[in-house]
């Protein structure tokens, strides 16, 4: 990519700070997002090793009031890793800075730079004995300051909490180039502001993260996984708080799975083998992380029998075995990619209050059936509320048949949302896709709060401009 005089006068300062080896030219694998919903530009790509590095780089992009786009693994699905106008930003990717920097396995602390793969944080948790809970879909590329830019969710967030709840202290760089050096691994500070919590969930508009100090968990010692067909979302709801009775806290997933995404595995994906011969309207899928001395297997069955009891469920597979278990979750990880062969119409990640999920999925099949003939799959993560809501065409059309129509059911489907007291953005974050959304149904006080805290941390408004709040 040639560079306008602007860029080649940052290039320049850059580079007389900090030498050539930061600057590399600008691929396509950074001006996409996996949708393929919004194409990026860039007028530089910078690769630093270190946080002083990061803040050089965002000290000339203040000084020259260019704009910043902090870059982890670009999985993000709502365009918050790419900018697709206004002045050709500095993407600064943390590829680089992948250092775990040190663990302390007695206080189950992990410190690791922004860099860094999930799925390698998770093996150097393990490699101590200990356990880094967040587990997506993404974990092998996805980089665990983009996890907490993002506020990450994903299956475990029932009996762990989402990336927020995960860590205790950050090392970041202010959009004026200042480090802010709050690695801290105290869990109980009452010193003021928490910035941490305030760049936790920011997606890069308040500055860049580029370590993180993170809780680690003790290894469940047995892990049972079932899949259990029940009556309805009450019935799941139901079946949920049982087993809470039954071995409390030891649930860290359940799985909300409707037919449909079942019959799309069968139509786009049929060597998904999948545990029941009829795909039931509703099953759950369970995990049970339990401690020494327990059989997961025969908890899971003490939960089926005392809900078979009471109507709530009507048959269920339990895994015997790590393969089994495997086929269990691989009906759950494939049900998105099935939804991708499939194309759908409009796809929403909301949150809602959990007893009030029942009637919100009445209603939603209510409001679509109005809007035409669509296929809904509706799954997700029942146990904190956290549903993915798709909207799909019929059999034998595709999703280009309906782009006129992609606007209309996503207002539908998010006027509803905004009428149970729920969210538009359970786990994806807002990015530039949901900025709309955001002055639509945010709350005027909160958006007039966060327009303050972003003018006062960045009055030049440099760092990733248009994610979050509307440019």
């Amino acid at each position: 990519m040639s560079l306008n005089p602007a860029d080649d006068r940052i290039a320049t300062l850059i580079r007389s700070k900090l030498g050539d080896q930061v600057l590399r030219p600008v691929a396509d694998r950074y001006l996409e997002e996996p949708r393929g919903r919004f194409a990026g530009r860039a007028g530089l790509l910078a690769l630093p090793r270190t946080t002083e590095e990061v803040s050089v780089l965002v000290q000339v992009a203040s000084e020259m009031r260019v704009p910043v786009v902090p870059y982890g693994g670009g999985t993000g699905l709502v365009g918050g890793q790419v900018m697709p106008h206004g002045p050709a930003p500095l993407v600064i990717s943390l590829e680089r800075m992948t250092a775990i920097r040190s663990v302390y396995p007695t206080e189950n602390i992990l410190i690791v730079e922004a860099g860094a793969i999930l799925q390698d944080v998770q093996a150097a948790a393990e490699a101590q004995d200990r356990l880094f809970p967040l587990t997506l879909a993404a974990q092998g590329s996805c980089r665990i300051g983009g996890n907490l830019s993002t506020n990450a969710g994903g299956v475990n967030v029932l009996r762990y909490g989402n990336a927020r709840d995960l860590c205790l202290g950050l090392e970041a760089v202010l959009p004026s180039g200042q480090i802010w050096h709050g690695l801290s691994r105290l869990r109980k500070d009452n010193t003021g502001y928490d910035l941490r919590n305030l760049l936790i969930g920011a997606e890069g508009t308040l500055g860049i993260i580029t370590a993180a100090a993170l809780k680690l968990f003790p290894r469940p010692s047995a892990i049972g996984t079932a899949m259990f067909q029940v009556a309805s979302p009450e019935a799941a709801i139901s079946l949920l708080a049982l087993a809470r009775d039954r071995v409390g806290e030891a649930v860290s997933t359940f799985e909300l799975i409707h037919r449909q995404g079942l019959e799309f595995l069968s139509e786009v994906l049929p060597d998904a083998r999948q545990p029941f011969e009829t795909p039931p309207e509703w099953s759950v899928l369970i995990e049970l992380g339990l401690a020494t001395g327990q059989s997961p297997s025969d908890a899971l069955e003490d939960i089926f029998v005392h809900a078979q009891a009471l109507g709530l469920v009507q048959d269920g597979v339990i895994a015997q075995s790590e393969a089994q278990r495997g086929e269990l979750w691989a009906v759950r990880e494939r049900i998105p990619e099935a939804n991708r062969l499939i194309g759908s119409v409009s796809s929403h990640d909301i949150s809602i209050p959990i007893s009030e999920i029942p009637e919100f999925v009445r209603q939603g099949e209510k409001v679509i059936s109005g809007l035409g003939a669509f296929r809904i799959n509706c799954f997700g993560h029942l146990g904190d509320g956290n549903l993915h809501y798709n909207v799909f065409p019929p059999k034998g059309q595709g999703r280009s048949d309906f782009e006129g129509q992609s606007a209309v059911v996503k207002r539908a489907v998010h006027d509803l949302v905004h009428a149970f007291d729920g969210s538009v953005s359970a786990e994806h974050g807002v990015g530039r896709m949901k900025t709309d959304d955001l002055e639509r149904y945010g709350d005027l006080v909160k958006l007039d709060a966060m327009r303050a805290i972003k003018a006062a941390l960045d009055p030049y408004g440099i760092m990733n401009p248009g994610a979050v709040l509307k440019a």
